[in-house]
C-alpha cells in the first residue's frame, strides 16, 4: 500500500468513480458514459468504466470545456466537498487560449435564408479562404 493511502483505504479505485467523486462530472452515469465513448484516458491509454486507477496516474478527460489533466494524489470513492476534492489530484490543464486567439466563426441568422454570392465572398474572406 502507497504512504499517500490512509490506512485501511483502498489501493485502487474505479476510474468512472474516481472522476465523479472529484468532481470532474457531475454524475456517476455521466463519468461512466464519457469512458464508454473514448472521453477518459488513464496514462495515454483508453479507459474502460472499471478500468483501476492508482496514485501517480494521469486521467485525461475530456469535457465540454476541454481537455482536463489530473494527476492522482488521493484515491476516493464517495464524493466530497470541493475543497478536500482539489486536494485529491494536480491539475496541469493548460489555461484556455486568450479571446483575441480563438477561432472566428461566421453565424448568420436563423431563417435568413441562402447566403448571396456577395455574403458567401464575405464569409470565405472571413475564414481565410479566398484573398482579393
Amino acid at each position: 500500500m502507497n504512504a499517500a493511502t490512509p490506512p485501511g483505504g483502498p489501493s485502487t479505485v474505479r476510474v468512472d468513480s474516481w472522476i465523479w467523486a472529484v468532481r470532474v462530472l457531475k454524475t456517476r452515469s455521466a463519468a461512466t458514459a464519457a469512458s464508454k465513448a473514448g472521453h477518459v484516458r488513464v496514462n495515454d491509454e483508453r479507459a474502460k468504466a472499471a478500468q483501476s486507477v492508482r496514485i501517480g496516474d494521469e486521467v485525461r478527460v475530456r469535457t465540454g470545456e476541454g481537455e482536463r489533466i489530473l494527476i492522482v494524489r488521493r484515491l476516493i470513492v464517495k464524493r466530497v466537498s470541493a475543497a478536500v476534492a482539489a486536494e485529491c489530484f494536480d491539475d496541469l490543464t493548460p489555461p484556455p487560449p486568450p479571446r483575441e486567439e480563438r477561432v472566428v466563426t461566421a453565424v448568420r441568422d436563423r431563417g435568413a435564408g441562402r447566403p448571396t454570392k456577395k455574403d458567401r465572398r464575405d464569409i470565405e474572406r472571413l475564414l481565410g479562404e479566398r484573398q482579393l
